[in-house]
């Protein structure tokens, strides 16, 4: 697993809002252009599905996501797949600070030794 934190001086839901809004993820991602709700979803919701869009270069691919776990002001986290088969686990926790809060990312590589060996081919990284 991969972490890594940020301190932000806001407020903790004022923070989550930000994060918990998976549309709003291509602002902020090196590589995601775009993500959209699928299967009927509107917003967020534990169970909720989204679409992300993805470039690196020439390359496009899209992924699957399900959000897995929200709690407001402490942590949100989504499930992403590839073609059915999992690919990451993605979280976002938030910790009370005295100036703010502490965001931890945290990325859990899911991937199988097939989908992780295709996957340079995919994502050129």
């Amino acid at each position: 697993m991969t972490d890594r934190s940020i301190l932000v001086h806001a407020p903790a839901q004022v923070v989550y809002d930000l994060v918990a809004d998976p549309m709003r993820m291509a602002e902020w991602s090196p590589e995601c252009v775009r993500c959209r709700w699928i299967s009927g979803a509107t917003r967020p919701a534990v169970g909720a599905r989204f679409r992300g869009t993805s470039r690196n270069g020439r390359r496009r691919w899209t992924t699957t996501s399900t959000i897995a776990e929200m709690r407001p002001s402490e942590l949100f986290a989504w499930e992403v797949t590839y073609f059915r088969q999992p690919v990451a686990r993605w979280e976002y926790q938030i910790e009370p600070q005295a100036d703010g809060v502490r965001l931890v990312e945290s990325v859990e590589d899911r991937r199988g030794s097939v989908l992780r060996a295709v996957s340079p081919l995919i994502t050129g990284s």
